[in-house]
Parts: structure tokens; sequence; C-alpha cells
């Protein structure tokens, strides 16, 4: 699994996912010692020391050129205009996309994978509230919904802002390990998972 991170990544929405699929992992390991970990959880950016949008900072596992295929990659939001200027960023999620299991976004990172042609035609996706029009003006061939807290669309999930990302990746867990590891881990994170994406999100 991939985490993507860049400048001005909001920090929860890179380690909201982080913790739940590390958490599971550890949740999982417990039950099954000596096993292979559920998910091995990697970090990848386009520099080698990445500044999120509150000034915290992260040393990424990989560069992009560097980076493993990921079964799973989690592309988050945050401000992310340098982001959409990169065009080794944009063809690295779009590659990346491509031999994916799932590609998921957190909040603004529907924006990313717009941008990168992962989301086409007329996808049902989400954002955070305060960037629906946004999305919906410069993707107008999209199906952006509000009022939800994930949008799941097979290999392509979207969530919307901040902390629906940590909804968004425990109803992963849930579709790829099983809805005991879910509630588990939501459970070991004291986490009142919302497992309804239909709740509103603000």
């Amino acid at each position: 699994m991939l985490i993507l991170a860049f400048d001005g990544v909001e920090a929860l929405d890179f380690a909201g996912p982080f913790e739940v699929f590390t958490t599971a992992s550890r949740v999982h390991a417990r039950q099954h010692p000596g096993k292979v970990p559920f998910f091995d959880v990697k970090s990848v950016a386009i520099d080698e020391l990445v500044q999120a949008r509150a000034g915290l900072r992260l040393l990424p596992d990989h560069s992009l050129a560097e980076a493993p295929v990921a079964d799973v990659l989690v592309v988050p939001g945050g401000v992310v205009d340098a982001a959409l200027q990169s065009a080794a960023t944009l063809a690295w999620i779009a590659k990346q996309a491509r031999g994916a299991r799932i590609t998921a976004s957190v909040c603004t990172g529907a924006f990313l994978l717009a941008a990168s042609g992962v989301l086409q035609g007329n996808a049902r996706v989400t954002t955070h509230w305060e960037d629906i029009a946004d999305l919906r003006k410069h993707h107008p061939e999209l199906d952006v919904v509000d009022d939800v807290r994930w949008v799941d669309n097979g290999r392509i999930v979207t969530s919307a802002g901040i902390s629906a990302g940590i909804d968004m990746s425990l109803h992963l867990v849930e579709r790829l390990a099983g809805r005991e590891l879910a509630l588990r881990t939501a459970r070991q994170m004291d986490f009142a998972w919302t497992t309804n994406p239909g709740i509103p999100s603000a």
C-alpha cells in the first residue's frame, strides 16, 4: 500500500489512513502471530522532505521514481495547487492507479485523481464540503455528490474531508480483510466509525 505525500498535504488526510492501515496490521498480527503484516504501508513523495499544510515535516519512504507498484493507492488532499502543477506527480498517480486494485482519495485528493485522468466520465465522487462547488466547476463531467462520508465505485473510492478519510479507510479494511478486523481496528483507535457513507460529512 502506498500513500502519497506532497508539500501542503493535510496532515490528517495522510496520517488518518496511515494510522488505520498500520493499526489494522497490528491488530491482525495479534490474532495471527508470525504471519506477514496484512498491510505493508509506505509513503511516497516527489521530494525527500515534505512539509504538511500545518508545518509537520514528513520523511517519505520512497521517491516517485523508486516506488514499488501499489496494490492500494491513497491520495490525500490539502493544498493541492503545487501538486496539480506537477506533471511528474500526476503521471505517477495515473500509472499507479492503472495497476492498483483500489485507488482512494481523501478530501481534495479527488482533484488530483481528476487531473491525472483516474476519474473519468460521469464517475460519482465526493470531496471536502468546502470544495464541492470547485470540483463541479473544474470537472463538470463528474457526478460530484455532497453530504456523504465516502463514495465507493469499486476500483475508485473517494472521501469527504479530513476525518472522513478515516471512515473510508476503515471501510477499505472491511472490504479487503473483513468487517471483524475493521471493527477491531476502530476499537483499538478509540474511533467512532461512521459505517454508513450516507451520513452527512458536515
